[in-house]
C-alpha cells in the first residue's frame, strides 16, 4: 500500500506543478485576478498535500501501515480532490456555487494531519 500512496504523491504533485505552470503561462491574461489566486491556492495545496502523500508513504514502508496512517492517505487524496478540485473548477469556470464543496476539501486535509500526527505518536 505504501507503494499506491507513494504513487499517488508523485502522481499528484507532477499535476500540481502542470497547472502551476499552466496558471501562471496559460491563464494569466484570461483569468481576473481573484480567479487567478484561486488557481494558485488550489495548486499550492495541492503541492503541499502530495508532499504529505510521500510523507505517508515514506512512514508506511519504515514503520508498516496502522489504521490511523492508511486513513490519513486516503483522507489526502479525497481532500486534494475536493479541497484544489473544486478551486480548480471555479476559477476556470468562474462557477462560485463550486466553492461549497470547497470546505469538505479542507475538513478531509485537516483529518488527514489529525490521523497522521496520532500515527505518529503511537510509534
Amino acid at each position: 500500500m505504501h507503494r499506491v500512496f507513494g504513487t499517488l504523491g508523485a502522481i499528484s504533485g507532477f499535476v500540481a506543478v502542470a497547472a502551476g505552470a499552466f496558471g501562471a503561462h496559460g491563464l494569466r491574461e484570461r483569468l481576473s485576478p481573484d480567479l487567478l489566486a484561486v488557481f494558485e491556492t488550489a495548486t499550492r495545496y495541492q503541492i503541499y498535500h502530495a508532499l504529505a502523500l510521500l510523507i505517508v508513504a515514506s512512514a508506511a514502508a519504515r514503520d508498516g501501515f496502522g489504521w490511523a496512517l492508511m486513513a490519513s492517505g486516503w483522507l489526502f487524496v479525497a481532500g486534494t480532490i475536493l479541497f484544489s478540485g473544486s478551486l480548480y473548477a471555479l476559477a476556470l469556470s468562474g462557477v462560485r456555487q463550486l466553492g461549497v464543496i470547497t470546505p469538505l476539501g479542507g475538513l478531509a486535509l485537516l483529518a488527514g494531519w489529525a490521523f497522521l500526527a496520532w500515527s505518529a505518536l503511537r510509534l
